[in-house]
């Protein structure tokens, strides 16, 4: 039986395939929640959101998000052949969907995020809601703190 090839992508920069990757030792301490060990070095990591159907996964180690894609063979062929359609558009503001309260922000100035990456959590109706950016850019200007009430449509940060 053939063993299948995968390919890792991170934060859509980095690539890892099974020769790269680093061998890495891993414990789930609760559902989601691991303890990992590489190269002499602890880290937590917490799987924050998963998006079966793309194979993609959104982590968080040691506090800072990643977000990671998986590609099997079959991908890995769609791509080779030019099968992919790739697009991309550049946001310049982020605004509130709702009313709430900033729980979290998962960003920093100068920070280049993509679509779908988790910005910031926001409170609202007594639920935490992960608001995502649209599209991809740099952050230029975060105009909220964490614990501060927002409006719906208020811009909460500015990207170039």
């Amino acid at each position: 039986m053939e063993k299948k090839q995968y390919k890792l992508s991170v934060n859509g920069k980095f690539e890892f395939d099974d020769k790269t990757l680093p061998k890495i030792d891993s414990l789930e301490v609760k559902d989601g929640h691991f303890h990992i060990l590489l190269d002499q070095q602890a880290y937590r990591a917490e799987i924050v959101e998963t998006i079966p159907q793309e194979k993609i996964f959104v982590i968080r180690v040691n506090g800072n998000i990643y977000r990671t894609q998986l590609a099997d063979q079959y991908d890995q062929l769609v791509k080779s052949l030019g099968l992919t359609a790739n697009v991309t558009h550049k946001v310049k503001e982020v605004k509130a969907p709702m009313p709430g309260l900033v729980l979290e922000i998962l960003i920093k100035p100068g920070q280049e995020v993509v679509e779908g990456e988790a910005l910031f959590i926001l409170e609202a109706m007594k639920m935490e809601n992960i608001l995502k950016s649209p599209g991809e850019g740099t952050i230029s200007k975060i105009t909220v703190e964490k614990g501060m009430a927002v409006d719906k449509g208020e811009v909460l940060v500015f990207l170039d």
